[in-house]
């Protein structure tokens, strides 16, 4: 039964008919003659899907081709048919009838591959799948509301479980969701559009679609209320009393389970509306849905099912997840039933399973056991997700609601938070280095997987995996070059230590007034009067108060000594030309001098000016031309304000 992952909610003897079975699975063997083109990808594909592909070299393919429409016509006139939904992953679509001799003819079709039964009529049971009391009032007197003011944002109700990953730690940084898109891919979104949990939302335009896959409708704000709470947890923007882990995140929201009922026919709607996100470039998908049983028991899976690539669902997650998507699923909560093991499709083996613990970190007993059946470690990590933050259906106020439904966006929201701030992770990085980071890495378990993510040690993590170093050394000078990100609360101290010496000395801190991005750094250490032959160098991250590292370490090593020898004459070498990457002013002073370069291109513009002092002996300046265009640069030197050289430089 689909787990709408609330753990308190089990439905016992939940009971369908047997009603004959009406909704059907065609599966075509080809898409030839397709009228849509892969070098044409912008007729299928957003633009921002496009660059996406682009930016993480992922191939458009014959799986991104809409299916044949031809194919869809010859079913939809084989009778009396409705075409439900098309997958274009699976090349297959999904309809209704009862016309026998149709579904003969459609068998018949020379294109068709296979037909078979997924679903019976809709059904008229009302009964819902989630009940109302797994829901518990959270009193506005609770202590939980405390929470600290040195944070960008007042967490109020929702402190513990953002804080449990310290994704406080991101939100005071600036990483709150901003600019990414997130696909909630639920059960329905019940007043997601008036309750005040959402105004900001709302207000912002950070809804930027919905559609219902069940009923093939846009609106879904009059189903059931599992999939708002699944947006509150990452969405909610009330200060002092609630907010969510991602709170500047946009989103789609995508209906494709009838609580009703529970057939096959949901996990196809599941694959649509994954498939639906990726067309339109989405970033993250967080999925608190889940299948092993359904209301017709020869639909049933065996937990041999839950091998990380059987069933519809896991295959489409894994589709997805090659797609470039973050897949970000519920484990399930079968942790007290005779199941016990994780569901699909988070048994699948490329998203990130979320298992749920308690604001102490105790595993929730209600939470699936792994593995999955092919051995592989499930769930991934976990999160809060007993007694998590979730919204009222009422007021949209903060409630208690418990399930590995509410621990997965939780996760969702922080992983989001981080890829904001490394997009060029790929989505199968940012899974790596969540389950790196977390609390149980070096023993994971078959509850918790790796453990409760930390996003402040992820976030250092991929610093480190994305600075880049470079030391090297000229003429009696170490030159040390760093690209990293910075912002203006980050410091790279510089430190260094000879052979004769048993600790690091710190020479030089570096700094960036900009904002959040890469940053090219130079340091030139001047080695004269030294006779060592190594020297080793290292680079301390500190990110305001909140915490310091060491990035790397690099070592320069010279074969003649740099003792100090006063230069008899005055002199000046620019060079390499052509160059390259650096162009280096080298001078031996008899006297302290002030020394100005400007550099201007073909056409006369000022292109760099630099202004420095050349103490007594012998100095290199290098100057960075790695971002100059290629052509004919004049490199002009003053010396105490006297025009002492022009040089023509190619730069190649």
């Amino acid at each position: 039964m689909n787990k709408f992952l609330i753990c308190i909610f089990l439905l016992t003897n939940f009971f369908v008919s047997k009603a004959q079975l009406n909704r059907y699975l065609i599966t075509f063997k080809n898409k030839n003659n397709s009228v849509y083109s892969l070098s044409n990808a912008i007729e299928f594909l957003s633009q921002r899907a496009i660059d996406k592909r682009l930016r993480y070299n992922i191939n458009i393919d014959s799986t991104d081709l809409p299916i044949n429409n031809n194919y869809v016509e010859a079913v939809r006139t084989s009778g009396t048919v409705t075409i439900l939904n098309q997958s274009k992953w699976m090349n297959q679509i999904s309809i209704e009838t009862r016309d026998a001799a149709a579904l003969t003819a459609i068998s018949n079709l020379p294109f068709v591959e296979n037909t078979r039964a997924i679903a019976s009529r809709n059904s008229t049971n009302v009964l819902s799948k989630f009940a109302d009391d797994t829901l518990t009032a959270l009193p506005l007197s609770n202590s939980i509301y405390k929470t600290e003011q040195e944070n960008v944002y007042q967490y109020g109700a929702s402190n513990a479980q953002i804080k449990i990953h310290q994704g406080d730690f991101l939100h005071n940084h600036g990483f709150n969701g901003k600019g990414m898109q997130m696909a909630i891919i639920d059960a329905g979104f019940y007043r997601y559009n008036t309750l005040p949990t959402f105004d900001s939302l709302n207000r912002n335009g950070q809804i930027l679609g919905t559609w219902d896959f069940v009923s093939n409708q846009q609106s879904v704000s009059e189903d059931d209320a599992h999939g708002m709470h699944c947006l509150s947890a990452i969405g909610a923007n009330l200060p002092g009393v609630f907010m969510g882990t991602a709170p500047k995140t946009s989103f789609y929201l995508f209906r494709t389970e009838d609580v009703r009922s529970e057939y096959p026919i949901e996990e196809h709607n599941f694959c649509v509306a994954a498939e639906k996100a990726d067309s339109l470039g989405v970033d993250v998908c967080s999925v608190s849905l889940g299948y092993n049983t359904f209301s017709d028991t020869q639909f049933n899976y065996t937990y041999a099912d839950m091998n990380g690539n059987t069933t519809i669902s896991a295959k489409a997650t894994n589709i997805a997840a090659r797609k470039g998507l973050l897949m970000v699923i519920a484990a399930g909560n079968e942790g007290n039933n005779s199941w016990r093991y994780i569901i699909t499709p988070a048994d699948a083996d490329s998203c990130l399973a979320v298992g749920a613990v308690d604001s102490l970190g105790v595993v929730a007993n209600f939470s699936s056991y792994g593995p999955n059946s092919n051995g592989q470690i499930k769930p991934d990590v976990a999160a809060i997700g007993r007694n998590a933050i979730v919204a009222n259906n009422n007021t949209g106020m903060p409630n208690f609601g418990s399930g590995t439904s509410y621990a997965c966006p939780n996760m969702a929201g922080i992983s989001t938070c981080l890829w904001q701030a490394f997009p060029e992770a790929s989505n199968m990085k940012i899974r790596s280095v969540l389950k790196q980071s977390a609390s149980n890495f070096y023993n994971p378990d078959n509850r918790i997987g790796f453990g409760i993510p930390n996003a402040k040690k992820a976030f250092v993590l991929l610093q480190k995996n994305y600075a880049t170093y470079n030391a090297r050394f000229f003429q009696c000078t170490s030159i040390l070059n760093l690209s990293i990100k910075t912002d203006t609360s980050m410091y790279i101290s510089v430190e260094r230590k000879f052979p004769n010496q048993t600790v690091y000395s710190e020479i030089a801190t570096l700094h960036s007034d900009s904002q959040y991005g890469i940053h090219d750094f130079e340091y030139i250490d001047n080695l004269d009067q030294t006779n060592y032959g190594t020297v080793q160098y290292r680079y301390k991250m500190s990110i305001g108060t909140d915490t310091t590292f060491y990035l790397d370490s690099s070592t320069v090593n010279y074969l003649n000594p740099c003792i100090f020898i006063p230069p008899s004459a005055n002199t000046l070498l620019i060079s390499p030309n052509p160059v390259s990457n650096e162009l280096y002013i080298k001078m031996d002073r008899i006297v302290n001098t002030k020394v100005d370069v400007i550099i201007h291109n073909i056409s006369g513009q000022k292109i760099l000016a630099t202004t420095y002092e050349q103490a007594i002996g012998t100095g290199t300046k290098s100057i960075n031309f790695r971002n100059f265009a290629r052509g004919i640069y004049f490199v002009t030197v003053y010396l105490n304000d006297k025009k002492e050289v022009v040089q023509r430089i190619i730069k190649q």
